[in-house]
């Protein structure tokens, strides 16, 4: 039994995955190729969005807006402390301060309550200026972007949707990027929307935004604004007006996910058909199954549980050959590299219970009905 099977997937496109393969090849073009540019314009348009733009990972396209803003130290980025370690570490990348934020209990996504109450302290304190605020779609399913953003207005900050779990989720029929500056993604391969490597992108509906992540994706180059207000005597390729990284998508990996795109609306209905009979059956005899937002729906990156006896239930799992995972064991303020970041003692009570009691279950879309039962039956079966 597998976790996440991408090797199911990979059988049923694997004819149009091999021929987009050997297009690239013969093609010639590795880096930054036409299916790159192409990947970029279907994945704003799946989104609704005027752009997108592809970069090596997704923790490279949270840092590219971050850069893009100018973050600088003794400014504060509030983002939640139970998420991967990449949302966080971001931050001190360039100087700046990461504020942690508690989440709410039942979707496990960032609380507005407690993003304004730290918003508030760090302002009645007086170290730092809030600058950003970064949301994340955990496990597949979209924040409270409504009051996130109504907070965000409030308080003059920017907002990133890191939707490296949830690119294709939504809420009301909206995507993140509806309500943030910018969200990233990532196509790291175990997401719901994963290529053969590494990968990421930033979607946003800010042109000029879209046109400098660009630039700084590319060493800092010329955009088409530098060229028209500029006149440069040689071909500027080689020229970096900015402070840039080298963050491109490989073209053989956008040629794949082009492929994927085509079938990732099938594969959300099919693993929301396998979150529900998950809830169906564990509804009332667990600590606590899944909650979506109201008026969201996820892509169920992971199907997420609580149990009193979280570390006996793995172990039961494990020794009837079921493979499950714990994210997050450790939130982000209690480890080594966040010790200097950590928030007052009590500041994220949900975050910590938490990291105690969740326990994910095999979930993808091809996990069929018999070996779902195993997993649900094993799960009911443990007494510890």
């Amino acid at each position: 039994m597998q976790f996440i099977d991408l090797q199911a997937q990979r059988k049923r496109i694997e004819p149009e995955i091999n021929a987009a393969v050997q297009r690239v090849i013969e093609g010639g073009r590795y880096v930054l190729g036409p299916e790159v540019g192409e990947f970029e314009k279907q994945l704003a348009a799946w989104s609704h969005a005027k752009h997108a733009v592809s970069c090596a990972n997704g923790t490279d396209a949270l840092s590219l807006p971050l850069m893009a803003w100018n973050l600088r130290p003794g400014e504060a980025v509030f983002c939640p402390s139970f998420t991967f370690v990449a949302t966080a570490q971001v931050v001190p990348w360039l100087g700046a301060w990461p504020v942690f934020v508690d989440v709410l209990p039942d979707t496990y996504n960032m609380d507005p309550a407690s993003l304004e109450r730290e918003i508030e302290r760090v302002i009645a304190e007086g170290k730092l200026k809030p600058k950003v605020v970064i949301a994340v779609d955990l496990f597949g399913q979209p924040a409270d972007y409504p009051a996130i953003r109504a907070i965000c207005d409030k308080h003059g900050l920017k907002l990133i949707a890191d939707t490296a779990q949830g690119f294709g989720c939504t809420l009301n029929g909206k995507h993140p990027s509806d309500w943030a500056d910018i969200a990233t993604t990532s196509f790291f391969p175990a997401k719901p929307l994963g290529c053969y490597g590494d990968g990421g992108a930033i979607v946003t509906n800010d042109s000029a935004l879209a046109e400098l992540i660009e630039s700084l994706r590319v060493y800092g180059k010329v955009t088409p604004t530098d060229a028209a207000n500029r006149n440069f005597h040689h071909d500027p390729k080689y020229l970096s007006l900015r402070v840039g990284m080298n963050s491109r998508l490989d073209t053989l990996q956008a040629a794949i996910l082009l492929e994927k795109l085509k079938i990732f609306a099938d594969e959300i209905e099919a693993r929301e058909r396998v979150a529900q009979r998950y809830t169906a059956a564990f509804t009332g005899k667990l600590r606590r199954v899944p909650k979506v937002i109201a008026g969201g729906q996820s892509v169920w990156a992971q199907y997420v549980i609580e149990h009193e006896n979280r570390d006996g239930l793995q172990a039961h799992l494990t020794a009837n050959g079921i493979p499950s995972m714990v994210y997050y064991p450790v939130p982000i303020h209690q480890q080594d590299f966040a010790a200097r970041f950590a928030p007052p003692a009590g500041s994220l009570p949900v975050t910590e219970e938490a990291s105690r009691y969740v326990l994910a279950l095999p979930m993808h879309p091809y996990l069929d009905a018999p070996t779902q039962d195993r997993v649900i039956e094993t799960v009911l079966a443990f007494n510890g």
